[in-house]
């Protein structure tokens, strides 16, 4: 009988630890040819699952690389080290992602270094489409990522996320014909990136990311009149930018996503299909071109809700989804124009700077202008209220100019709701006012996590002010809210926590 030959000292221990996975990731390295420990799991000589009483099939080797291919990487890795069959089809495995999670939890840096180049030198590099390196260490030597990057890096390649070093310049070079004609997407992290317009086309890039890179408005342009078929870039924190220019050519383009990009003065677009556009800072010059097949619309600056109010409606007449950001603002203006095809509506305004002055019921303007709409989810938590209390004066509720009922509205979500009477106003004329409610969420705190949620074991600490205009919140919905709400309606309210925070309220719906 052979399978004793299992059981032997040496192998044995793998052979548990394995199956308990407890190190579901300790095979990517060991994976190095017929001298690998890994390699002699079945005795050496004998066929694979001779020696454990079963059959492995005789199939083509194509079909064992398919078979392979559909396996998570650190269970292809694992069936690597126990079976001949296996072991041959992973030097061809599609898809590589390298980072110390999924190569041992408590991994040094030199143990790293190590592991990857194992695992990269044991792959040919053949039928790799996916690769990601996760190489952001001040430990790793430059030399050892340039020579990572050129054996994995090859033709056929299709998705190319780098992690990197701020200060490592990933050469263009790297980018050869071969890989330009497949790569379909390509995310670039913490690197230095100069790409002029003698790159060559990039046949097949439909996805560019490009995050805390180093790379001119020049060069970005260069780049992108290289992707004629590009669908989807998106730009985060790359502070060299100082323009943005985006080619007519780029006839697929449809989502452009700028972020944290602070430098940057101006952006121009000449891309006609251009339909979801994420915007956080302020631009001197903001050129989109076309924008009546606009759908999708993320704004974050200065006053942009009543930005958007006034000038969108009829820039953006087939707009449907809108989130908006702000840190200051001005009363939202009552205006004819409409919002005919807005389905989902999120704000979020930072009370900390928001001046007392700032009437919260002029959102209603939004209500009144959009007929469609759907869901709207409004933040204006701060840690202190300084808005008229609706307890401090007149108890009047204001209302819109004419009655009329908002038919598709679903779901209304305030975080940070508070005793402001202008909000208490909003809130009860969405109430009265959409027939068609289905859920209101108030939540009296900041969305903070709370003891009841599974992944929370107490709440989270808030200040006595907060907790305080909390109650009063608390108060208001009682009485101003809850009689209102529809029975058809679902009222949630997340009030401060009896046992954490304390109550002065006694509350049960």
């Amino acid at each position: 009988m052979e399978a004793p030959a299992l059981q032997s000292e040496q192998q044995q221990p793998r052979r548990t630890l394995a199956s308990n996975g407890l190190v579901a990731h300790a095979p990517l390295d060991e994976i190095q040819g017929s001298h690998s420990p890994c390699h002699r799991v079945d005795g050496g000589d004998s066929k694979d699952g001779e020696a454990s009483g079963y059959s492995i099939p005789e199939l083509p080797q194509d079909i064992w690389r398919h078979i392979h291919s559909l396996m998570p990487m650190d269970e292809a890795a694992r069936a690597a080290c126990l079976s001949h069959a296996f072991l041959s089809s992973w030097r061809c495995y599609p898809k590589l992602d390298l980072n110390r999670r999924t190569l041992w939890s408590k991994a040094c840096s030199e143990n790293l270094s190590c592991r990857i180049d194992n695992i990269l030198r044991n792959h040919s590099g053949i039928g790799l489409k996916i690769l990601r390196l996760d190489l952001r260490s001040r430990h790793i030597p430059f030399p050892c990522i340039d020579k990572w990057l050129q054996v994995s890096v090859t033709p056929g390649i299709e998705e190319l996320t780098l992690l990197l070093h701020k200060k490592y310049k990933l050469p263009c070079s790297l980018l050869s014909d071969g890989v330009r004609s497949t790569i379909r997407s390509l995310q670039l992290d913490y690197c230095i990136f100069h790409p002029m317009l003698d790159l060559g086309p990039l046949r097949s890039l439909t996805i560019l990311r490009p995050s805390h890179v180093h790379i001119t408005g020049e060069e970005l342009e260069c780049l992108l009149s290289n992707s004629l078929v590009l669908e989807h870039l998106d730009l985060n924190d790359c502070k060299e930018l100082t323009f943005l220019r985006i080619p007519s050519v780029l006839l697929q383009l449809s989502y452009l996503s700028v972020i944290g990009c602070w430098d940057l003065q101006v952006i121009e677009n000449k891309a006609s299909n251009l339909s979801s556009l994420t915007l956080i800072g302020e631009v001197s010059k903001l050129s989109l071109g076309e924008t009546s097949q606009m759908k999708c619309l993320g704004l974050r600056h200065e006053n942009v809700v009543c930005y958007a109010r006034a000038n969108l409606p009829s820039i953006m007449p087939n707009l449907e989804t809108l989130e908006l950001g702000s840190w200051s603002e001005v009363n939202t203006p009552m205006l004819p124009t409409k919002f005919l095809n807005l389905k989902h509506l999120a704000i979020q305004i930072n009370g900390e700077t928001l001046s007392p002055s700032y009437d919260y019921f002029s959102m209603v303007s939004f209500l009144d202008a959009s007929p469609s709409l759907e869901t709207w989810w409004l933040d204006v938590s701060q840690e202190d209220m300084k808005h008229e209390s609706i307890f401090g004066g007149s108890s009047h509720l204001r209302q819109l100019p004419e009655r009329h009922n908002v038919h598709r509205l679903k779901s209304f979500e305030v975080i940070g709701f508070s005793s402001a009477k202008g909000l208490v106003e909003l809130t009860w004329c969405i109430v009265k006012s959409a027939i068609s409610l289905e859920q209101l969420t108030l939540d009296t705190l900041c969305g903070n996590g709370r003891c009841f949620d599974p992944w929370d074991k107490i709440c989270c600490s808030v200040s006595n002010a907060v907790l305080e205009e909390a109650f009063r919140g608390v108060e208001a919905i009682r009485k101003y809210i809850e009689d209102e709400v529809p029975p058809t309606a679902k009222l949630i309210v997340l009030e401060p926590c009896p046992l954490c925070h304390g109550t002065t309220v006694d509350y049960d719906r």
